[in-house]
């Protein structure tokens, strides 16, 4: 595993901001973390990152333990907090050059520029940092991030501040990130976790409320999935009913059903054979699910 957290305990003082939080990530996996303000995300990001001491509990990073070899781990991750940190009174390329040397990247001009080019920095790489939007200072942090090509990303908000198309753009560039590194993903933007991520951790009140696919989720919250199809003529119900997994049935016009059923079990399939035994044209099927936002709000209300 590249990142291992094992009941971290983050106090200060009488408040626990981290409550006994476990959790593992994969190489090859965009991982989302999700939690409303104030409820430990950034608290435990920064323990991963070796940036503060965790209370109890343990963290290993590529198998590298943040406390024992602090140095060690931050060769391996790549981190931009939430509050993206940058010297404004330097130039773009003059400052992933700082970041760089204090890194030790070979062929550091190569890199650089391959940086700048893969976060969009073209036009704007030869102007101050102060110059800058707040769109492009995030994307100046994105590249200082990646620039030492770390095997772990802990993305802290980091479509912050950018317009439509450059979140397609930095979406489309952390999915091909998690292809081969481990990537975690802190966002409020719930549209980002669904088009983004492979696995979501939800953390409320410094407690681990959810580890799971959102698919998984989704069925979580609802204790049954629903499917809908429409057929070209109406079919008796007793057929739907039989089908393995299905509970429950809604008729919702002549030809149109809502069918109920065992979350663990996929029923579209026999729905499409029952079609087709049955000499019925099935003119649409389409899974119903919670969105990302009502599973985030169920989880975490009160």
């Amino acid at each position: 595993m590249s990142v291992q957290v094992s009941h971290l305990v983050k106090t200060y003082g009488a408040q626990r901001a981290v409550d006994d939080v476990s959790f593992e990530a994969q190489k090859g996996q965009v991982l989302g973390f999700l939690g409303p303000n104030g409820a430990g995300k950034s608290t435990t990001m920064k323990v991963v990152t070796g940036f503060l001491p965790p209370s109890s509990g343990s963290v290993k990073v590529c198998g590298i333990d943040p406390e024992t070899d602090p140095m060690a781990v931050r060769k391996k991750i790549g981190y931009l907090p939430e509050h993206n940190p940058l010297y404004l009174d330097m130039y773009v390329r003059e400052y992933l050059e700082f970041v760089g040397k204090l890194h030790k990247v070979s062929k550091l001009g190569d890199r650089i520029e391959a940086m700048i080019e893969q976060v969009g920095l073209t036009r704007e790489a030869n102007k101050r940092i102060q110059a800058l939007s707040k769109g492009y200072r995030q994307r100046v942090g994105l590249a200082q991030s990646m620039l030492h090509d770390p095997e772990v990303l802990i993305l802290d908000e980091p479509t912050s501040g950018l317009d439509p198309n450059q979140l397609a753009g930095i979406r489309e560039m952390i999915q091909e990130l998690g292809k081969t590194k481990t990537v975690i993903l802190s966002t409020h933007i719930m549209q980002e976790v669904q088009a983004v991520c492979d696995r979501v951790l939800i953390i409320n009140q410094g407690k681990l409320v959810a580890d799971d696919s959102i698919a998984g989720l989704q069925d979580r919250i609802s204790g049954e999935s629903v499917v809908v199809i429409e057929l070209d003529r109406p079919i008796d119900m007793t057929f739907i009913e039989a089908i393995k997994g299905v509970q429950r049935i809604e008729r919702q016009a002549d030809t149109t059903y809502r069918v109920f059923a065992d979350p663990s079990v996929d029923i579209r399939k026999g729905l499409f054979k029952l079609a087709v035994e049955k000499d019925r044209v099935l003119l649409g099927m389409s899974r119903e699910t919670y969105s990302v936002e009502e599973v985030f709000r169920q989880l975490t209300a009160g």
